[in-house]
């Protein structure tokens, strides 16, 4: 679904926005939000090679350019060498996006195993590192961008079995106030979007295997004030706000879109 809001942004104009995981469900509509707002897209996959080239597809349907790239964010040389190409070839990264992140255990602490635990935190929480030491360099030169990234409205509670998407996303979400707080005076804004069960990517999943996880998604939608699950177009809109020259004056924030499940 592309953005709802399609006015073209002047911050968008000049160069290129990079979405690390933009073949999944959420990383998709970030693209053609994006798209939407008139960024050309270069977007990068871990393993879904064909989902990647679905939203390329679907970004030049919307009259923008769109790349894709196979990349492990594990690897910081290699996410160095594909950021430093991309702003080698298009001139300016104006947005940066981390939409990544790798499938999760829903366990209770008790039952998981460190290699468990260091699995997530070296893709999730070194994969967001890298991809900003990676970017940060060429956003500074270039005088000013934005770093937006994916956490969890569970940054703020205590969620039971969900520890392994809570705990790496506030190891993030620390990291990106980090940013934003070094960083503003080179013109560079670091935000984070938290979201709640979204029925799109790993919520999809969740929601469509309740019955495994002892109805875990079900709890989760009674838990909202809206009493309902979140789509991904709509995380979409608080991505593309924040990378937007409406959010100009906006750093070091994270937004939740979570249907009030915090209250």
């Amino acid at each position: 679904m592309t953005s709802r809001i399609s006015v073209q942004d002047p911050c968008f104009a000049a160069g290129i926005a990079v979405v690390a995981g933009g073949s999944g469900g959420i990383g998709a509509a970030i693209c053609l939000a994006l798209a939407g707002a008139g960024s050309d897209i270069a977007l990068t996959y871990r393993n879904k090679e064909q989902a990647a080239r679905d939203v390329a597809d679907q970004v030049q349907s919307l009259g923008r350019t769109a790349e894709i790239a196979q990349l492990t964010l594990e690897d910081p040389e290699a996410v160095k060498s594909y950021i430093d190409d991309l702003a080698g070839r298009h001139g300016r990264l104006h947005s940066v996006i981390y939409a990544a992140g790798p499938p999760l255990p829903i366990k209770f602490i008790s039952q998981l195993t460190p290699r468990e635990w260091k699995d997530v935190f070296d893709a999730d929480v070194n994969g967001c590192f890298n991809l900003v030491w990676a970017c940060l360099p060429h956003l500074k030169r270039q005088g000013g961008g934005t770093i937006t990234a994916l956490i969890t409205a569970a940054v703020d509670m205590v969620p039971p079995r969900d520890i392994l998407s809570a705990a790496p996303k506030a190891a993030i979400e620390m990291l990106i106030r980090g940013v934003a707080k070094e960083e503003g005076r080179y013109g560079v804004r670091a935000n984070c979007v938290g979201p709640g069960m979204i029925n799109a990517g790993l919520g999809r999943e969740l929601i469509g295997h309740a019955e495994d996880t002892a109805g875990l998604a079900e709890k989760l939608r009674n838990a909202a004030s809206l009493k309902r699950f979140g789509e991904a177009h709509e995380v979409a809109e608080a991505v593309l706000f924040l990378a937007s020259s409406r959010a100009a004056f906006i750093t070091g924030h994270s937004i939740h879109v979570d249907g009030g499940a915090r209250l």
